[in-house]
């Protein structure tokens, strides 16, 4: 079977959220935003609530509510375009009867999924093989809704070993697995055994500065923040490289590689490179605010302005300062 001709394969952008200048949701902009993504074709689900979209600043009633306008503007644009775009709501808790309390909100809210992070006190202090896969199992019986899970960097205290995997997949509720080992010498071996064992549940990369070497190594899709930033030259990337055409993606990831290292300044998804992200669309007139919640602090007037002079000098207009 084609990966086309599977639910779970394909490019899922990670969305940014809208805030007024008080901080508070801009839903009107946020429908925008997400009506335009769910539009493009070739966009597979969108996923809000996830880092890129600043789960961490967001209360539990606010989560839900950004599942709720990204559920309704998803649901108008498959009906206009008869297409079948998903929605995946992040999950974040410490403990696993909140997340089985935020997992039910964002069921009740429309997601079809959740994207279950692990809880990040594991970062500091661990936790027992047990205690993760438990968690995953706690959260699957207690809510029944579609999990993809997110796979921390091996370098954390909360990345799953390949042998947790193995026991998560065994759960019907788990479809996907988003691969954020950021360990490239375990990619494909790891890849290939949960293949092997689950063939049924997809492994995607979020590995947004490694993108095409973990599309080439064995991957059926993407669920990265990027996508939510320029979801066409997302989408042209990944297609290719699951097609199997390496030339079409080279010449692809030409046109992504500058736009990146303004992002992402060679390192790995983080606070500040979502929060460039986002004053990189609102500079170029796709985004309603360049307003980052606190306790983040607005960039720098001169980097702001940098990054609009080198956006116009990749031939992107951009709005006057």
């Amino acid at each position: 079977m084609s990966w086309r001709e599977q639910p779970w394969t394909g490019v899922f952008p990670a969305t940014l959220c809208a805030f007024h200048d008080d901080e508070s949701i801009d839903e009107g902009g946020l429908k925008a935003y997400f009506t335009e993504l769910a539009r493009v074709d070739g966009v597979q689900g969108l996923t809000c609530n996830g880092h890129t979209g600043e789960i961490m600043s967001l209360r539990p009633e606010e989560r839900a509510k950004v599942t709720r306008v990204c559920a309704e503007a998803v649901r108008a644009a498959n009906k206009e375009t008869g297409r079948q775009v998903k929605v995946i709501s992040g999950v974040s808790a410490e403990g696993s009867l909140e997340a089985i309390d935020h997992a039910l909100a964002a069921k009740e809210a429309g997601a079809d999924a959740i994207l279950l992070m692990p809880p990040h006190h594991w970062l500091r202090f661990g936790r027992s093989p047990k205690t993760a896969v438990g968690f995953i199992q706690d959260v699957a019986e207690g809510a029944n809704i579609k999990i993809v899970i997110h796979q921390y960097p091996g370098w954390t205290k909360a990345g799953y070993s390949l042998g947790e995997m193995l026991e998560m997949v065994k759960l019907p509720q788990v479809v996907t697995i988003k691969m954020g080992t950021r360990d490239m010498a375990r990619w494909l071996y790891e890849y290939e055994q949960l293949k092997k064992a689950a063939p049924h549940v997809s492994i995607i990369t979020c590995h947004d500065e490694f993108l095409l070497p973990s599309l080439i190594e064995g991957c059926d899709g993407a669920l990265i923040g990027f996508a939510g930033f320029a979801p066409e030259l997302m989408i042209k990337i990944v297609h290719c490289a699951l097609d199997g055409d390496l030339a079409g993606a080279k010449q692809a990831q030409k046109l992504v590689a500058p736009l990146a290292r303004l992002i992402y300044n060679f390192g790995e998804p983080g606070c500040g490179a979502h929060q460039r992200m986002k004053v990189a669309r609102w500079l170029m007139n796709k985004f309603p605010s360049p307003r980052f919640r606190r306790p983040v602090r607005p960039l720098p007037g001169e980097d702001v302005a940098r990054m609009r002079n080198e956006l116009e000098q990749l031939g992107f207009p951009c709005r006057a300062l």
